[in-house]
């Protein structure tokens, strides 16, 4: 059964597979890792997995190019979960190599930016090249084409390698949020802690255009949380906007925003409503709960039934 299989950013032994352990369905899911984001999300599009875990954010060097574009530019997928993962890397070595002999280093490339001051301060000569994951990173330290690889330190058993040392961030309290992704479908109920994410194309280039864009969210009092411009590959200049903001599309005020920027965008694609991960609930400004937009729909059907006059009706 295909909606019993979960793939993942691969191989055996990355942040995400430990991350994608972290769901209780997990336990019954039949695991498969993929070399590539694009890979791990090919397979949902295609039916042949139930869902695909892969990072998206790193609090440190920010959103994931590969799955920001997948998402935005791909076939469309829709986000059903998200997982919050603490980050630390462990420097894995080839058994009995010391600090001393190593030379090359390797790992993904949003794993550079959280151990540069650590390699600087420890191995400043060492020349780094980048893997499609820390995990693959590790397996060809233990195929002896790199001296050492950053990963986490679950890893080194899965390719007989030792950590040499452990507990490496230049940044504390580093985070990686991954989301788990599936085919479109109905959003799960709201939790009262949700994030909506779209992802909005400009209609025309214009001052204010983006403006114009937060206007809809800043008047519904809609938070976001995140946005992150990517280029839509028409040219230079051309751009599409990736939001996540707090509430669930079934929420009065997300759901004016959403079709106010349905008029106003060429484009808004629906990336789901889903749990935050920190299941902190939102802060409703006062004027926009549910029973403030209730509220004014009726006073406009009764202004337009002619049952209303003055101030105070």
């Amino acid at each position: 059964m295909t909606a019993s299989r979960y793939t993942y950013l691969g191989p055996e032994g990355t942040f995400t597979e430990a991350a994608l352990r972290t769901l209780p369905e997990a336990a019954t899911r039949e695991l498969v890792p993929r070399i590539s984001v694009p890979a791990a999300l090919d397979p949902v599009r295609n039916g042949e997995a139930g869902g695909a875990l892969v990072p998206i954010e790193n609090s440190v060097e920010g959103g994931v190019s590969a799955t920001v574009d997948e998402l935005s530019s791909g076939r469309p997928l829709m986000i059903y979960r998200e997982v919050l993962l603490p980050i630390a890397f462990a420097l894995l070595v080839r058994p009995g190599t010391p600090l001393d002999s190593i030379k090359t280093v390797t790992g993904h490339p949003v794993a550079q930016p959280q151990v540069r001051g650590w390699l600087a301060q420890h191995l400043p000569d060492a020349q780094w090249e980048s893997a499609a994951s820390n995990a693959d990173g590790a397996r060809q330290v233990q195929e002896g084409r790199f001296d050492a690889a950053f990963a986490g330190e679950f890893a080194a058993a899965t390719y007989d390698l030792e950590p040499l040392v452990t507990d490496i961030h230049d940044a504390p309290n580093a985070t990686t949020r991954f989301v788990l992704v599936g085919r479109p479908a109905r959003p799960a109920a709201p939790t009262g802690a949700d994030k909506t994410s779209v992802v909005l194309w400009l209609r025309a280039d214009h001052p204010g255009a983006l403006l114009e864009l937060l206007q809809e969210f800043a008047t519904c009092g809609v938070n976001l949380v995140r946005i992150e411009s990517r280029p839509t590959g028409e040219g230079l200049g051309r751009y599409c906007f990736q939001v996540d903001c707090e509430g669930h599309i079934s929420d009065r005020r997300v759901g004016e925003a959403l079709m106010g920027l349905k008029r106003l965008c060429a484009e808004v694609r629906f990336l789901g409503s889903y749990p935050r991960a920190d299941q902190v609930p939102p802060t409703v400004q006062p004027g926009t709960s549910d029973n403030d937009f209730l509220q004014a729909a009726d006073w406009l059907m009764r202004c337009l039934d002619g049952r209303t006059s003055g101030p105070g009706a």
